[in-house]
């Protein structure tokens, strides 16, 4: 219940730092208020751009990595194939050595 009221409190002395800084920013600002406007705008059309670069990148990173899982995936598949046919060819010696060793053993 404690460490509620501690969090409260750093919450609240957050949020009044944060509305004090904003406010002291704002009357020194050095420019006025359209210079930080058209300032602000720059920045979030910079920012833009930055974010789609940085998503095609990702999208880009993402699809190659898909790819090459799905490469694996059919080199894995293909290896599971050959394994299975394999086994399925030795399936039947296999099974006569035992029917041998079934027999030994019931003479015995």
């Amino acid at each position: 219940m404690e460490e509620r009221d501690n969090f409260g409190a750093f919450l609240v002395g957050f949020l009044i730092g944060g509305i004090t800084g904003a406010v002291v920013s704002l009357l020194y600002a050095p420019k006025s208020g359209e210079e930080t406007r058209t300032v602000i705008k720059e920045k979030a059309i910079e920012l833009k751009d930055k974010t789609a670069v940085t998503a095609e990148e990702a999208y880009r990173k993402a699809e190659q990595a898909a790819n090459e899982a799905a490469a694996k995936a059919q080199e894995l598949l293909k290896t599971a194939q050959s394994k299975a046919a394999e086994a399925l060819k030795k399936a039947p010696v296999v099974l006569e050595e035992e029917k041998v060793v079934v027999k030994a053993k019931k003479a015995a």
